[in-house]
């Protein structure tokens, strides 16, 4: 995807929604596996926005155990169920931050079982999948797209919604410190924070709190770090890998690690900060940060996952040392 939606593309997705609104319909709402800030935030804030427009059987749900980490804890987590119990034939579904189809797991077959659907996604990497499509890859994350679907649906922000997309907004900006934090990416976190949220509060909770176990697992996994200056064509690489041995001696959580990319990206020699966080004894969940001068989404893609051109991820097969030569080998292609 490389244009912004068109009214056209707008109508549709409002038609749709408005499927939903009929007395009885059924609403599924899906955001892809292992979902962060943007995935889930994006997601229950558009659920309490169909309550406010009387939707009564509605449902959230994404593929894997049903687990959302501490910090991302947010209003509307009651309508979560698992997707053992997720709607087989919804009248609508809803999808969120998805960027293929791949990303919804064993949800996927709703796309063709539901009724209508949409996709609400602002990855360019977005394969275009779904009944309707509303990607905007030039939005700062999806709840951007949310938000604006909301206000043409009539949806009036209260502070429930504006606590999710709030979350979804500022996690996927990095606390408005990415590229794509534009003027309009500040208006809707004004309207957001007009409706009473505590934004210290939210912060504190998603980004300056974190166990001393966690501490201790990040001092280890950096400490292993390599910096190699002559990759990325000369622009730097850094590596770092954390594995399960490494959750297990510090008694963490896997979801502790998402917040480790940030450390590793700030390094000063490197334009390219690839991390590893292992999830079975073969299995890596990889993200890849690039500060310009590569683009991380073509890797990401090629390797099976998505993203954006400065921040992407996919899921690794083999050992660290398999993962990263697949990453030096797509990496060297840009060169």
């Amino acid at each position: 995807m490389s244009r912004r939606p068109s009214e056209q593309d707008w109508a549709a997705a409002v038609a749709a929604v408005r499927t939903g609104l009929r007395p009885g319909a059924r609403v599924l709402l899906v955001c892809h596996v292992n979902p962060d800030g943007d995935a889930l935030g994006s997601m229950l804030g558009f659920a309490q926005g169909l309550r406010q427009l009387g939707v009564e059987s509605l449902q959230c749900t994404f593929p894997g155990p049903l687990t959302v980490p501490a910090p991302l804890h947010m209003p509307a987590m009651d309508l979560l169920v698992p997707e053992s119990e997720a709607d087989p034939a919804p009248d609508l579904l809803v999808t969120f931050d998805a960027a293929s189809e791949g990303r919804l797991g064993s949800l996927v077959d709703r796309l063709e079982t539901a009724a209508a659907s949409v996709v609400l996604d602002h990855h360019a990497s977005n394969t275009g999948f779904g009944k309707v499509s509303l990607v905007d890859p030039f939005a700062a994350a999806t709840s951007v797209v949310a938000a604006e679907l909301l206000r043409r649906l009539g949806v009036v922000l209260d502070r429930g919604i504006a606590e999710c997309l709030y979350i979804a907004l500022v996690t996927d900006t990095g606390s408005f410190k990415f590229d794509l934090t534009t003027p309009e990416v500040h208006e809707l976190a004004a309207r957001l924070v007009a409706t009473g949220i505590g934004v210290g509060e939210v912060s504190r909770r998603i980004f300056d709190t974190r166990p001393f176990g966690a501490i201790r697992l990040f001092g280890e996994v950096l400490g292993r770090a390599e910096l190699d200056p002559a990759a990325a064509g000369g622009r730097g690489l850094v590596i770092a890998v954390a594995t399960l041995d490494d959750l297990a001696k510090h008694d963490q959580p896997p979801y502790v690690l998402e917040a480790l990319i940030d450390s590793v990206r700030c390094t000063a020699e490197a334009d390219v900060a690839l991390l590893l966080k292992q999830v079975a004894p073969a299995e890596w969940a990889v993200s890849m940060r690039s500060k310009g001068g590569a683009d991380v989404s073509l890797i990401a893609v090629a390797l099976g996952g998505g993203g954006h051109r400065l921040a992407a991820g996919f899921t690794g097969h083999g050992t660290a040392a398999d993962v990263i030569a697949a990453v030096r080998e797509c990496l060297a292609e840009q060169d």
